[in-house]
């Protein structure tokens, strides 16, 4: 009788520890960093600036040689002005890009839920899903799309869908982001590096990017109608499809590097680049020589309307060097001496002007001035307006892409400053001019588009490979034939972790090789 007097008193005691034990439990096994459950605020600040900056990286390292802005001084193999690299340049895009769909499908999917109920962030994550599908099918041409991001549901291995079919998914999901945003629903201002919170200019970037898509299939037969139809329906219809209308409306990042702002976003070139290798290339003779030509208050040192801004391309003479550049393609063993190259960080001699690494304006997705020389291209085609309008679009990318980098510059065609850049442009042979054949307009549109693109992730690329403009020099030491590439290999790593899919996309596309067409590209 007195042991099981003993036990049930052993027992009665050890309740108490046994309840303290399991009370709290959960709580004290929680992980109070490893944060299961988010939201689409979280998500988005930092989904977009691990989305640009890969662009932006490679836009200085590989868009910028292969487009003649700059020319690396080597005589070694794998030289990108050569058009000769290696194939592990895919891998980057490919993998950084991939991994920010994925938050921006978070984006999406969690407003959707009753707990958020948010159609702007809906919008916002469709929109930035096009943005980063858009800049990759144009880089590899047929891309896992459908069944993209789908780790969550243990698809690892998804299918590579057609360039054509994701086109045309695209724009439906625009059309859905336009329509969502048109209901106004407000969204976190600290969450939204780009607009601050300003729905309605996320739906002109949303129609402008329409634009820019629609416009780079259009020379597609089996799309053309579609594409031209729609394009006079944006145009036509503004209160439907709003789309930029100043340089207040750029999709853009700004930075706050070494600047007064207060913005917590410092460029990652300051972080992502060292110095002595941003200002490693020189300049290239044909990026220069037209800016020097045209007297551009991007380049020209003693512009009044560049003294004292944060504008301006950070253009410098390398020592011993001078106000010239370097011919691309040029064979090892044969290239020019460095004459200038873009600063990498500000100094005394250049008048408090920002440096190219400093300057917080290099945090481009879409100009405002890129839809204007979209609108320029449609009106001299007949598509929308009259082809007299076609002079009003490209004057206005004109004064739209100098203000951007020059803000004392007027964006207005009509002020007297403006007025006498154009006296420059007309000593230089580049003012409109009716009377010139289409393909001569097409050269004068888009030799200035290129500038507006500059350090516009792979645009000027992209372009390029689109229209055959601006026409580029070939130097003699070129690779792949002569030919720009046409886009990058798949990653290695695919081939082996996806063989059955990627061989199928191998069969469908063409060899995967960066002479190999994608399907915007084919006649």
């Amino acid at each position: 009788m007195r042991k099981q007097l003993i036990i049930a008193c052993m027992v009665l005691m050890a309740m108490p520890a046994l309840y303290s034990c399991k009370k709290g439990f959960e709580e004290l096994n929680t992980d109070p960093i490893n944060i299961i459950n988010t939201t689409p605020d979280k998500l988005l600040a930092p989904a977009m600036i691990n989305a640009i900056w890969p662009g932006m990286s490679r836009n200085r390292s590989f868009n910028n040689e292969l487009m003649q802005v700059t020319v690396s001084q080597s005589d070694g193999d794998n030289t990108v002005f050569r058009y000769a690299f290696r194939s592990s340049m895919s891998d980057y895009l490919w993998n950084a890009w991939y991994v920010q769909l994925t938050n921006f499908k978070q984006v999406d999917s969690l407003a959707r839920t009753e707990k958020v109920s948010n159609s702007s962030y809906q919008a916002i994550g469709k929109i930035c899903k096009v943005w980063l599908f858009s800049n990759l099918t144009d880089t590899y041409g047929d891309i896992p799309y459908s069944q993209a991001l789908q780790g969550d549901q243990q698809n690892v291995i998804p299918a590579f869908d057609r360039q054509k079919d994701i086109y045309l998914d695209m724009f439906i999901q625009l059309e859905e982001a336009n329509n969502l945003l048109s209901a106004g629903a407000a969204i976190v201002v600290s969450s939204d590096p780009l607009y601050k919170g300003d729905v309605a200019k996320w739906r002109k970037f949303a129609n402008s990017l329409y634009l820019r898509l629609l416009l780079r299939v259009s020379g597609k037969a089996e799309v053309q109608e579609q594409c031209i139809a729609k394009i006079k329906q944006i145009v036509e219809n503004p209160g439907q499809y709003p789309i930029f209308e100043s340089n207040a409306d750029c999709a853009r990042i700004l930075w706050s590097g070494g600047t007064s702002t207060t913005d917590p976003y410092t460029s990652p070139y300051l972080n992502g680049v060292r110095a002595q290798d941003f200002r490693a290339p020189a300049i290239c003779s044909f990026f220069l020589d037209h800016l020097i030509a045209w007297s551009d208050p991007r380049y020209v040192s003693s512009t009044p309307y560049g003294s004292g801004s944060i504008g301006r391309f950070g253009i410098a003479q390398a020592s011993g060097g001078g106000w010239f550049g370097v011919q691309s393609g040029y064979l090892p063993g044969t290239g020019d001496t460095k004459g200038c190259y873009f600063q990498s960080f500000d100094n005394t001699s250049t008048g408090g002007v920002w440096s190219l690494q400093q300057n917080p304006l290099t945090g481009i997705i879409m100009q405002y001035a890129e839809v204007q020389f979209i609108l320029a291209e449609a009106a001299l085609k007949g598509w929308i307006g009259v082809q007299a309008d076609t002079k009003n679009y490209y004057y206005q990318g004109i004064a739209s892409a100098i203000n951007y980098w020059v803000p004392n510059f007027p964006e207005s065609t009509s002020a007297t400053n403006f007025t006498d850049h154009l006296n420059n442009l007309d000593a230089a042979g580049e003012v409109w001019d009716d009377n010139l054949p289409q393909e001569d307009k097409m050269e004068k549109i888009h030799l200035q588009k290129y500038y507006a693109l500059f350090m516009t992730d792979l645009q000027q690329w992209f372009e390029y490979r689109r229209t055959g403009h601006p026409v580029l020099p070939k130097g003699p030491g070129l690779e792949n034939g002569g030919v720009m590439p046409a886009r990058l290999v798949y990653p290695v790593y695919v081939q082996a972790a996806n063989p059955s899919n990627y061989k199928a996309a191998v069969a469908a596309q063409g060899p995967d090789e960066i002479s190999t067409n994608v399907w915007w590209q084919r006649p």
